[in-house]
């Protein structure tokens, strides 16, 4: 029975990668100012002019179950079998209009809450649908994300807070408050928690950060699979990023925009460090 890999487009991978391992990814919305775009119909480029001059803050929607429905029907003859792994629970309601979606399509549907998004996401995603190509048995499969997934590091760097407070979801940071929003702020995702890790003024924290990372990485002698670096217009601080890390992993280092559903909590200046530990 052939196994089918859907995710959702808060993932960050390349289309074309996308397309050679056959992974279905259901799109996400974004409305601004009262207008809905679909992932698939906007670029990144056009959702960072649009949201800059938006009067609120853009709200961002997880696909209806019906869409979840659809797509699996699509997918899926009768016998096959889907995986669909997502972004966290702790981010979106998606995961939970996939399992829901999965009962209505009356497919055998395994949905798979990933811990993270973006490339860390990708990890996942990617590794899936390679097992799937080569014949794995989705325990196989399964087995093998959540690996992945116990060994995956996320860090997340703020130039400014301004979203995350708008769409309310600073409290969700521990340490963080309401008057920081000139500070440059570096959290972590882990266990489903986005939490701070450091904070101060300028640019300059987020190079002595690095720098700190580089050399934790180094004493600590851990294999490294792949790294992925992405960012909401911080691409400076992503290429020194991947000029510092790429000693660590012989994969090259990807350096790709989020998406739309990222940088709207995000703003612009964030960036994203994924690290996938053997």
């Amino acid at each position: 029975m052939p196994i089918k890999i859907v995710t959702d487009s808060s993932i960050t991978i390349d289309p074309a990668l996308a397309r050679e391992l056959e992974i279905t990814i259901v799109p996400l919305s974004v409305t601004i100012d009262g207008t809905m775009y679909s992932d698939e119909d906007l670029k990144f480029e056009e959702f960072m002019i649009k949201m800059a001059a938006s009067k609120n803050l853009p709200k961002t929607s997880q696909p209806p179950v019906g869409v979840f429905a659809e797509v699996y029907e699509k997918v899926a003859n009768e016998d096959d079998e889907i995986i669909s792994i997502h972004l966290t629970e702790a981010l979106s309601g998606t995961v939970e209009a996939a399992r829901q979606g999965g009962m209505l399509s009356g497919h055998d549907v395994t949905v798979v809450d990933c811990d993270f998004t973006d490339q860390a996401q990708k990890f996942q995603v990617v590794e899936a649908a390679r097992l799937a190509k080569a014949g794995a048995t989705k325990a196989e499969i399964l087995e093998k994300i959540k690996t992945i997934r116990e060994n995956t590091e996320l860090y997340i760097g703020f130039s400014t807070l301004e979203n995350l407070v708008k769409g309310g979801r600073v409290s969700r940071m521990t340490g963080l408050f309401g008057s920081l929003l000139h500070v440059r702020v570096i959290g972590t995702l882990k266990d489903r928690e986005l939490n701070t890790l450091l904070r101060g003024r300028g640019n300059k924290t987020f190079y002595k950060w690095l720098d700190e990372l580089a050399e934790h990485m180094s004493q600590s002698g851990r294999k490294i699979r792949e790294i992925g670096i992405s960012h909401a217009q911080g691409l400076e601080f992503s290429q020194k990023a991947k000029e510092i890390l790429q000693k660590f992993v012989e994969k090259p280092i990807s350096v790709m925009d989020t998406n739309t559903t990222i940088a709207t909590h995000t703003g612009p200046g964030a960036w994203a460090i994924m690290i996938d530990y053997e």
